[in-house]
């Protein structure tokens, strides 16, 4: 939903070379934290893996005292307290290395998600310093990141083999999941869990079909909009790597106002008792379809999308009608 809130984040454009060097610095710690507990978590199934996720945390370890000697040259002791979560464009990630079960599948997303966004950023910011030598050791780090992204196909390769997960090895499959499943699914949540209550208890409070079909088809067209354009708002792509915001915005809004439709239409039919059974069995469906979604393309654990997702809109659901009822 839009945010009433002004954003307080800076514009990577208005970061000073100083600011640029100190964001890079805390970026690379913190990917290094990241790839060395992937290697504790899954080095024991993964040997291989394991061994491949300590080697990157050096290798990340070796940029940030790379880009740490440069800072202290240039600037002194003092290092700038920025990081990621301060500026426009970068996303939060989601902690995947902190669930209690954490799949290969899904540290090989993460790995790709990281190395290209960490191949934008020292793109963007050697096209926006003028001093020689920042310029070209943030070009270098460039390079040295878009290699590394390439490692999420070795991890297929090694352990999930040729023919495992051939659609999910390359990067057009990683940059669909970005632009459209991620904002998509996002969207298909938010519209079909966020509209059950105004729909439900309008239906319980006036028991007319024709008025429950008018709130429910503003509810799902004012939510799809809302979130179309916080999501193309979000960021323009440029630094996450997450592809065009206009494409984003569109998948997140399209399929919000899907999952608000879902259980709308069904009030169509004439006879209450005979619509609201149907919209029922609709949301049904549309809950059980975001849980397997989440476990297909997300690598979420099924029972705990289950629990996350139809849980929750039991609640609202019962929420609606509850309130209708009052």
């Amino acid at each position: 939903m839009l945010k009433l809130w002004p954003d307080a984040r800076r514009d990577f454009s208005s970061l000073s070379e100083r600011e640029i060097l100190a964001l890079a610095i805390a970026a690379e710690e913190e990917d290094g934290r990241i790839y060395l507990e992937f290697a504790s978590r899954l080095g024991e199934t993964y040997p291989g893996s394991g061994a491949l996720f300590e080697g990157m945390a050096a290798e990340e370890n070796e940029h940030r005292r790379r880009l740490l000697d440069l800072y202290l040259t240039k600037f002194g002791e003092h290092l700038v307290p920025i990081r990621r979560e301060h500026v426009r464009g970068f996303l939060t990630r989601k902690p995947i290395w902190l669930l209690k079960t954490l799949t290969l599948e899904q540290a090989r997303q993460q790995v790709w998600e990281m190395e290209e966004a960490a191949f934008r950023f020292y793109l963007a910011a050697a096209a926006q310093v003028s001093d020689v030598s920042t310029r070209k050791l943030l070009g270098d780090l460039a390079q040295a990141e878009k290699g590394h992204a390439k490692r999420a196909t070795d991890l297929d390769e090694t352990h999930l083999g040729a023919d495992g997960h051939e659609s999910e090895k390359n990067e057009t499959h990683r940059q669909f999941l970005l632009t459209y499943v991620q904002p998509g699914l996002a969207g298909l949540m938010d519209g079909s869990v966020s509209t059950l209550a105004p729909v439900f208890a309008a239906a319980f409070a006036t028991g007319d079909t024709h008025q429950t079909f008018l709130v429910g088809l503003a509810a799902a067209v004012g939510a799809g909009i809302s979130m179309g354009f916080t999501e193309a708002a979000s960021d323009d792509g440029k630094l996450t790597g997450r592809g065009s915001p206009i494409k984003r915005g569109f998948a997140a809004g399209i399929m919000t106002a899907v999952g608000g439709l879902g259980h709308a239409l069904p009030y169509l039919i004439a006879d209450f008792w005979v619509a609201t059974w149907v919209a029922a069995a609709v949301v049904i469906l549309e809950l059980w379809a975001i849980a397997y979604i989440q476990k297909r393309y997300m690598q979420t654990p099924f029972w705990r999308a289950v629990l996350q997702v139809v849980l929750g809109g039991a609640l609202v659901f019962a929420a609606g009608i509850l309130i209708g009822n009052a």
